[in-house]
This record gives C-alpha cells, sequence and structure tokens, in this order.
C-alpha cells in the first residue's frame, strides 16, 4: 500500500512542466525515495525502471560514451519497454552504482529535454562528490526526508483528525478530546518515527517491538555502509559519532565524548554522516539579521539524528535499557515529556526542517549566549515574512521562557514561538525593561507544527 508523501505535489509539478530538467531525488537510504518515484510513474503511459545495482548489464550501455540518443533505444530494448518522450517515464535507480549514468544526466536535458528522466541512489553525495563534473545547471535536485508527524498521521487513516486540526486556531483551540488524541497519537509517532517500513509495521500490527525490530535492521543496514563512506575514515569512528550524536542531542556536540579520536577526525565523521543525510546540524547565530547564515558560528553546534525513532533505538544500543524513556514518552505528563530528556527538541526541530520546500538542502540555525557564566539558549532560529524568529521548545508557562524573553529584548523583537504539548494559545508580555513594549509568543503544538506559519499569519490578521 502506498502512504501519501509530501513530496508528491512537488513531483507532480515537476512531471507537468512543459520544460523540465533530469530530476535527481535525494535524501538517506530507507525515507522511501524509489516508492514515490514508482507512484508518480503511475502518472505516465509507462514506466521504465533500472536499477544498476541489481541489473548491473545496464551499466555497459553508458560506455564508451554518454550519448544519451544512442542509449535510450538500447535502455528500451534491454529492458523490453518502449521509451516515448512525453508518455515514459525513465526511473535510473541505484545510480550511484554507474557514474557515467550520474553525468549523463545533463545530456538527457540538452539533447532529450522531453523525457521526463528521473534518478535515485544510495550514499548519492558521496559518489557526486568524486564526480569531476555534474552538470550544474542542467539537473533539478530534490531532498527527501523520513515521514514527517503529518504523513504518519494519514498513513494511519487520520486525514479528518488533520483537516479539523488545521482549522483550529488561537482564538479556536481544539477540542479537548481532538487534543488528547493528537497527544496520543504524537507520542506514537515519537517511538516509532518517520521511517516508511517502521511506520507500515506500525499501520499493519499496532506492535512497538515489532517497530523495534525494523529500526534495528535499518541501523545495522546504516552501519553496514559505514565502509563505503571514504576509506580514510574508519567504521567505527562513524559508529561512535553517530551514536555519539543520539546521546548528546538536544546540546551543543562536544567532540572529546565520541572517543580517543582527534577533534578533526570527529568533524570530519561528522560530515561524512551529514552529507549522507543521517545527522542534522543546527548552528548557533547571533540572529541580528537575515540571513541567519551570516552570522553562523559552526564551533558551536548541535546535532540532530534525522529520526526520533531511530534515535531511541540507538540510545538502547548505546547506554543500555532506556525503558523508562519509554515509559516516559508513552505515559508521561506533558511536562516530563517536553522538559525530561532532548526528545521533543529533536522532534520540533526535525518537523520545522522537513516541512520546508524539497528543492534545497536547509540550514538549521540556534542561538546561545556566548558569555561565560550566562546560560541563556533558544532551541532553534528561523525567519518568517523576512524577519528574524525565534523558536522555544518548552512545556511550563511564561516564566520558564527568561532565556527566550531575553533573546527578544536583545535583538528588539516582538514576536516569538512556542512549541509545547498545550493547546493553541498565545502569550502577550509587556516587556517594562524596553519602554514597555509588548512582546507576543504563539504557542504552537507539536503536533501542529506544519500550521506553524499558518498561524503565524493568522495572528498578524
Amino acid at each position: 500500500m502506498y502512504y501519501k508523501r509530501i513530496i508528491d505535489k512537488y513531483l507532480t509539478n515537476w512531471a507537468e512542466q512543459p520544460l523540465h530538467k533530469p530530476l535527481l531525488l535525494r535524501g538517506a537510504r530507507q525515507v522511501g525515495k524509489s516508492t514515490a518515484i514508482r507512484h508518480l510513474g503511475e502518472q505516465f503511459v509507462s514506466f521504465v525502471e533500472v536499477n544498476f545495482e541489481r541489473q548491473p548489464a545496464f551499466k555497459e550501455l553508458f560506455q564508451p560514451d554518454l550519448d544519451v540518443k544512442r542509449i535510450v533505444p538500447q535502455l528500451a530494448a534491454l529492458a523490453g519497454q518502449p521509451i516515448d518522450a512525453g508518455k515514459t517515464l525513465l526511473f535510473l535507480d541505484e545510480i550511484q552504482a554507474c557514474p557515467e549514468a550520474i553525468m549523463a544526466l545533463r545530456f538527457f536535458k540538452e539533447d532529450l529535454p522531453e523525457l521526463h528522466v528521473v534518478a535515485a541512489g544510495s550514499l548519492l553525495e558521496f559518489a557526486l562528490n568524486n564526480l569531476p563534473t555534474f552538470g550544474v545547471g542542467r539537473i533539478h535536485s530534490m531532498f527527501m526526508h523520513p515521514m514527517t508527524f503529518d504523513e504518519f498521521l494519514i498513513a494511519n487513516g487520520e486525514q479528518l483528525l488533520i483537516d479539523a486540526r488545521n482549522q483550529a486556531s488561537v482564538s479556536q483551540p481544539l477540542p479537548e478530546p481532538m487534543y488528547q488524541k493528537l497527544i496520543e497519537l504524537l507520542r506514537t509517532y515519537i517511538l516509532v518515527g518517520g521511517m516508511p517500513e517502521s511506520v507500515a509495521c506500525w499501520v499493519e500490527k499496532h506492535d512497538f517491538l515489532r517497530c523495534q525490530e525494523v529500526q534495528d535492521d535499518i541501523l545495522v543496514t546504516y552501519e553496514d555502509d559505514f565502509p563505503k563512506y571514504k576509506k580514510r575514515v574508519i567504521p567505527e569512528l562513524l559508529r561512535q559519532t553517530w551514536r555519539s550524536v543520539a546521546v548528546q542531542a538536544g546540546q551543543k556536540f562536544v567532540y572529546s565524548q565520541v572517543g580517543d579520536y582527534k577533534v578533526a577526525e570527529v568533524k570530519n565523521a561528522l560530515e561524512l554522516l551529514t552529507r549522507a543525510g543521517l545527522i542534522v546540524p543546527v548552528t548557533h547565530t547571533n540572529a541580528n539579521g537575515l540571513p541567519l547564515g551570516s552570522e553562523a558560528d559552526t564551533s558551536y553546534r548541535k546535532m540532530l539524528p534525522f529520526d526520533t525513532g531511530l534515535m531511541l533505538r540507538l540510545l538502547n544500543m548505546t547506554t543500555g535499557d532506556i525503558s523508562e524513556l519509554t515509559t516516559q514518552i508513552l505515559t508521561g505528563s506533558a511536562a516530563d515529556l517536553v522538559n525530561k530528556g532532548a526528545v521533543a527538541e529533536v522532534l520540533a526541530g526535525l518537523e520545522m526542517y522537513r516541512y520546508q520546500t524539497p528543492n534545497v538542502r536547509h540550514e538549521m540555525f540556534y542561538w546561545i549566549r556566548q558569555i561565560k557564566n550566562s546560560l541563556a539558549e533558544v532551541d532553534y532560529i528561523t525567519n518568517y515574512k523576512s524577519i528574524v524568529l525565534p523558536v522555544e521548545v518548552k512545556a511550563g508557562k511564561q516564566g520558564g521562557m527568561k532565556s527566550l524573553w531575553a533573546f527578544m529584548r536583545e535583538k528588539k523583537l516582538t514576536k516569538a514561538v512556542r512549541c509545547s504539548l498545550e493547546n493553541f494559545g498565545a502569550i502577550t508580555y509587556i516587556d517594562h525593561e524596553s519602554s514597555d513594549v509588548n512582546r507576543s509568543v504563539l504557542i504552537c503544538p507539536l503536533f501542529a507544527i506544519s500550521q506553524m506559519d499558518k498561524n503565524l499569519a493568522l495572528a498578524d490578521s
């Protein structure tokens, strides 16, 4: 069964464009790239899939040259299916196994512009890095991630619940039964995560232990890939770094906690894990204006594991029995879930990251006061309508947001967001230390991060 994905509409828009570049779908292994492309293929008269790992004979067609007008008829003959421009979607899967095919993508744009060609693969970032040329400007990339909470709800048949949630706002919060149902589903999503196979297992079995078995298999697959990353980085370093990211989630990453390795070695491992899509860096910015990256300081970084379900399995492998944390997620109060541990902060960051457009690789930022003995930190810094927007992940009331108020005062901001397990709402704070300026904090439930911008717009109107 196919579960609807956010990227579907972007893939359809690409397919409907009269002038389209070859598409390269990028992302970590097993996030659903191939499945989404096969689903897109249903919109075409015919669909031809070439897998360079399972069908190595196809590699020879890209020798001795990259003449796509020669290659395409030969692909059709070997596949036993016609490949017609405007009617066929040609899917080149596991394209990293054939570097010549990656280089050939640019020539599809130049010599066969009407043919729809899409490619995907595992560890693509490393294959691209080793190529002498990659057709800049002639290939369109999209980035795919694990399933969001909204996608999880759709997979579980909760579209009506999504529709009702999307009608709620600061002025019209959710009715209590609906609010409680969303919290319970969010608890489940944290444990199941967004890997499609794990989500499918939950939909079919509703068994956390079976989902954990799926997650363990995925983790083994990823770690089996580590020797392929680069010969100069030993797999054990990558393994320890990845597991340390899970342990240190929600705090400034400390290189020395990885083990007996040099800082440069750990940095290199983090870079490789980032390029593989397994972690999302969150970089400190002074946030005095946009773009946020202009004042970024990469020496202060938090690292987010790219999936909460896999993060919890990594913690179990690294720190032992985490049954207490699991129980807390399933049954603890809102304050326990948000304030104890970094799970909620990781969830909020990943949701913010995944709901952005898939056409570019986005950056994430946070703020920390870089003054000795002055503890102040804002979990995420983003932008809204060309202004800096701080986002805090909290469960408490106004008194628990001293860092946020201090940041808003320092940067002369009047708008912020608090992500929590509260219902929709807002806090208005008259800041007497800044000439009685009104500062407003929108309360965005953790189960409604996809609606953050919409609710900010409603608050403006």
